[in-house]
């Protein structure tokens, strides 16, 4: 029967498991009392033979004996195989109380599905409930030493009304070397299937819950079969027992007092009784102990599992749900809070002190904050190099207007560029052109539709370019060598309006939607408004209008800004 004491430490207090030590029944003490007095024993009657038995010379020898063991006794590993074993086996055994097969959960849908107030409404649902203690029994008395002396035939089944003598002819004509627990089970759906047939149960939805609360019920059954019959592997169960017993055996003569006068390392005192090292007995070879009791909970111990006491329980109760409770029901009326919007349970005096302590709110209600960091901020205030999402670093986007473009492919991206430009101005009375950021009045690009070669591109007015655009452009020259050897008969000054070609086409294609407020360095973009038009418009769509100064985002603003300067 297992020990409960519960209520003895259901408050934290001062020695609160003190009283928990003088317990008997189930008790460390009464599991370890025969091998601690068997372990005290050896280890008296060695130190007797010590020093009073052996001559002098043996004393010798059996002193070296005491120091070699002493020394090597620790190598085994016991607090480490031993904490897993232990670990692994209370595991199992809380495991296994999990699956008992407990009949509420199926004895409430047996009692909501299977209708009928007659006697064969009532013989449906008790038949159903006690096919299913049926099969409870049958795998307990498998598994368990005290359900098998309890019911050691199936004719003590059949005398204690799990089954009728029809059902026993039945069950033993089934030709199956297996266990047969599961047989009940079967013998459950077909009767379930019957009433189902005959409208006891109404519908395919309270049918399909019935099975699934009959399968739970069975696994349960088949689980404790399966746990009954896969047990911890041999070999750790071996190892553990081993390496505790061998350990003790090695201190039965590595812990024994020497003579002092002898003036052997450790042994400066004589004690004659070994407290710690029966303490270390104590706690080892019980914990082993507690392991040897757990690892099987359907025995007769004072801590295994109460396997008889859950059959009475389970018959009872099961058969009260689905036959004098069926259908019965207390008056309805209204309750004592009907018509209170605030109900609330008295309290008594003992527990009265609990009504004033505050009801917890979240774990962010005692978080306070100052005036001025609660005053929510208005968009528009908020600088957009704030968002990270859209911040370029300037040195990155140096880089990538500093890169020299694939051979071949920088006279495509010009063609596009000129495109672009001739598409946005072409109903217009002023065009762009790739020369409006040298800053100068005069243009040279011609007419709008006409194509001038990137040779004869100038950044300083009409005339041939000074000496520092010649030194800049030669610089460029240098920086892309594959673009020169593809056009050597370029000057270095078309290099240049190359890359400034490249370099505005990448910053047109990195933002172009922003509004221009900027001054007039800058090349111009098309002027979206406030819709969201598309960047390219048929000839109709774009109304004619002059060129405005455009600016960049605060985000592009400084690279843009050194680019011009460069």
């Amino acid at each position: 029967m297992t020990v409960t004491y519960t209520a003895r430490v259901a408050n934290a207090r001062f020695g609160g498991f003190y009283k928990l030590l003088l317990l008997w029944r189930g008790s460390i003490y009464k599991l370890l009392y025969k091998e601690f007095l068997a372990f005290f024993i050896l280890y008296a009657g060695l130190s007797i033979t010590y020093r009073f038995v052996l001559p002098e010379d043996k004393k010798r020898y059996f002193e070296k004996l005491v120091i070699y063991c002493d020394n090597y006794a620790n190598l085994i590993p016991v607090s480490f195989v031993l904490g897993f074993y232990v670990t692994l086996v209370v595991n199992r055994w809380w495991s296994q109380y999990t699956c008992m097969p407990m009949p509420d959960r199926l004895m409430c849908v047996i009692s909501g599905t299977v209708h009928g107030s007659d006697e064969r409404g009532r013989l449906y649902r008790r038949t159903l409930m006690r096919y299913s203690s049926l099969s409870a029994v049958l795998i307990l008395r498998s598994v368990s030493t005290a359900v098998f002396k309890r019911f050691p035939t199936v004719d003590h089944v059949v005398e204690a009304g799990f089954m009728t003598r029809e059902e026993r002819k039945k069950f033993e004509n089934l030709n199956c070397s297996f266990n047969k627990y599961w047989i009940p089970c079967v013998w459950f759906t077909n009767l379930a299937a019957q009433a189902r047939k005959e409208g006891r149960i109404r519908d395919n939805s309270a049918f399909k819950l019935l099975m699934e609360e009959l399968n739970v019920f069975r696994g349960n059954c088949s689980m404790l079969f399966h746990y009954d019959w896969i047990s911890v592997p041999l070999v750790y169960t071996q190892v553990v027992t081993i390496a505790v017993y061998s350990f003790f055996v090695a201190c039965l003569i590595g812990r024994q007092f020497l003579d002092p006068a002898k003036g052997y390392k450790g042994h400066d005192l004589d004690l004659h009784i070994p407290v710690f090292t029966l303490l270390q007995f104590f706690f080892y070879v019980g914990w082993l102990k507690v392991a040897e009791q757990l690892i099987n909970p359907f025995g007769e111990d004072d801590d295994d599992f109460e396997t008889n006491l859950l059959i009475d329980r389970n018959l009872q109760v099961s058969m009260m749900a689905v036959d004098e409770m069926y259908g019965d029901l207390p008056l309805l009326e209204k309750d004592r809070y009907w018509d209170a919007s605030d109900p609330r349970a008295p309290y008594t005096a003992a527990t009265v002190s609990m009504l004033h302590q505050p009801s917890f709110q979240g774990s962010t209600f005692d978080i306070t904050l100052g005036k001025e960091e609660m005053q929510f901020q208005p968009l528009k205030e908020i600088p957009e190099g704030l968002e990270h999402g859209r911040h370029v670093p300037a040195h990155l986007l140096n880089r990538f207007l500093s890169t020299g473009p694939a051979p071949g492919g920088f006279g495509r991206r010009l063609s596009l560029l000129r495109r672009k430009n001739s598409c946005v101005s072409e109903t217009s009375t002023t065009y762009s052109c790739l020369c409006q950021e040298t800053q100068t009045t005069d243009c040279s690009c011609g007419p709008p539709g006409q194509s001038l070669p990137a040779n004869s591109v100038h950044f300083e007015g009409d005339g041939e370019p000074g000496p520092e655009a010649t030194d800049l452009a030669l610089d460029m020259h240098n920086e892309l060598p594959e673009a020169h050897e593809d056009k050597p008969s370029d000057p270095p000054y078309s290099l240049l309006s190359q890359r400034r070609a490249h370099s505005q086409e990448a910053l047109s294609l990195l933002d172009t939607s922003v509004p221009a407020t900027g001054g007039a360095a800058s090349q111009p973009l098309p002027d979206h408004g406030p819709s969201d038009t598309p960047f390219f418009h048929p000839p109709k769509e774009i109304p004619s209008k002059g060129l405005s100064t455009p600016s960049y985002p605060p985000w592009l603003q400084s690279p843009i800004e050194e680019e011009n300067v460069a």
